[in-house]
């Protein structure tokens, strides 16, 4: 992490504004600029990409004010629709998290959310260290109530009429209990209701194997946690997937832990460079192989879009106060654009204040099945019947209301 003054933090800085009607969009998003393998280059050119693409976004940009004044000044338009916040620190891919809370109050990454935390942003995008992304986000915007870890979401491309389902947690924390991938069962539902409009997912949880015998403790008690909350949270419960349901159309939210979810979206990039570069290969391999590639050209382009991770580029940050989209470190232009336009999608749904209605009503329902259990066990104490099934339990109008979100 580097640094060397004080974060400028003049009003002037902090708000867009001016004469020209261009120069403020609809929606607000924060970007860090600084902390991806490219430099902030390739975020300019990212924003630059998604501001000619929709004319209703504006950014607030963090870094180092002249090298950016630099490289905005290149694109023409752009400062019209930009303001730089200059913060002179910059957090690097080794920086440790600790650190970083301790000294990183002049880093891009802390502006960026701050900007969020203070109302003047709706979504903040950062291609920088998750761990000190994760760890600032927690302290800086503080976790949602009845949250207990925040996950990280991803968009997987699969067989479902949408296109894509929704993996979490894909690496905030590496461990996960029953009660937190309850939690990332709603807010992946939520996540899947708001980014890609279904009105009742279809959720599961991530095991060995189908059978409700197989797998660890936590997952078998994970398993009756949400099936016993489908109703209330608004989504369908298929019970137990396994890796190849991932991008298939069983389900449309894939659960799981941090590590396992890390793994499997680490394994699933390498493999389609891998299937990208076979491909590449086979057609280079002859001048008929040539030749039959360039009969194929339009279909390879629609398959290399469809599989390319940079379009799919955006893991978002669940059960935080505000939104924030982590872009892949070594994300191109086209890979910060695809984050933008997923942060543009989010800040617009209003997806923010449903999450946090739909975990806050998640804790009540959560508490009320304790209470429950917790009384029949009282009246009953030889334990008959002392679990409610799925579907059982009721809820106040208020939760009827918040699980249509």
């Amino acid at each position: 992490m580097t640094s060397t003054q004080d974060q400028d933090k003049a009003g002037s800085d902090r708000t867009l504004g001016g004469d020209s009607g261009s120069q403020t969009g609809s929606i607000v998003i924060s970007v860090d600029a600084m902390g991806g393998d490219r430099g902030p280059a390739a975020v300019v050119a990212g924003i630059d990409a998604s501001r000619h693409k929709n004319p209703e976004i504006s950014f607030l940009l963090h870094g180092p004010r002249d090298e950016l004044e630099k490289l905005v000044a290149k694109k023409r338009g752009l400062a019209e629709r930009c303001r730089i916040i200059d913060a002179p620190g910059v957090v690097s891919m080794t920086d440790k998290p600790s650190q970083v809370m301790r000294h990183g109050k002049d880093t891009s990454m802390w502006s960026a959310l701050e900007s969020v935390r203070d109302g003047e942003a709706t979504v903040a995008v950062s291609c920088g260290n998750t761990g000190a992304l994760m760890a600032l986000s927690m302290i800086r915007l503080r976790k949602l109530p009845g949250v207990n870890r925040p996950a990280i979401a991803i968009l997987w491309p699969s067989r479902n009429p949408q296109g894509f389902n929704v993996m979490l947690d894909v690496g905030a924390d590496i461990k996960a209990d029953a009660q937190d991938l309850l939690q990332y069962a709603l807010m992946g539902a939520s996540y899947a209701r708001n980014g890609l409009e279904l009105g009742r997912p279809r959720v599961g949880l991530l095991n060995v194997g189908t059978e409700e015998h197989k797998g660890r403790a936590e997952l078998k008690e994970a398993n009756e946690l949400i099936a016993q909350h489908a109703d209330a949270g608004n989504f369908d419960f298929v019970g137990f997937v396994e890796g190849g349901d991932i991008p298939g159309d069983r389900c449309d939210v894939i659960v799981t832990d941090g590590f396992t979810g890390n793994v499997a979206l680490k394994t699933g990039e390498g493999t389609a460079s891998l299937i990208g570069d076979l491909l590449r290969e086979a057609f280079a391999y002859s001048m008929a192989s040539r030749l039959a590639s360039l009969l194929a050209l339009t279909s390879l382009r629609r398959l290399q879009k469809r599989i390319d991770p940079r379009r799919v580029n955006g893991g978002v940050f669940l059960g935080l106060n505000g939104t924030v989209v982590k872009s892949h470190g070594s994300a191109d232009a086209t890979g910060v654009s695809a984050a933008v336009k997923l942060a543009f999608e989010l800040a617009k749904s209003g997806f923010s204040d449903r999450l946090a209605a739909r975990v806050a009503s998640a804790a009540e329902l959560a508490q009320d099945i304790a209470e429950k259990a917790a009384q029949q066990k009282d009246a009953d104490p030889d334990g008959a019947d002392d679990d409610a099934g799925p579907g059982e339990t009721t809820g106040t109008a208020e939760e009827k209301d918040a699980s249509a979100r």
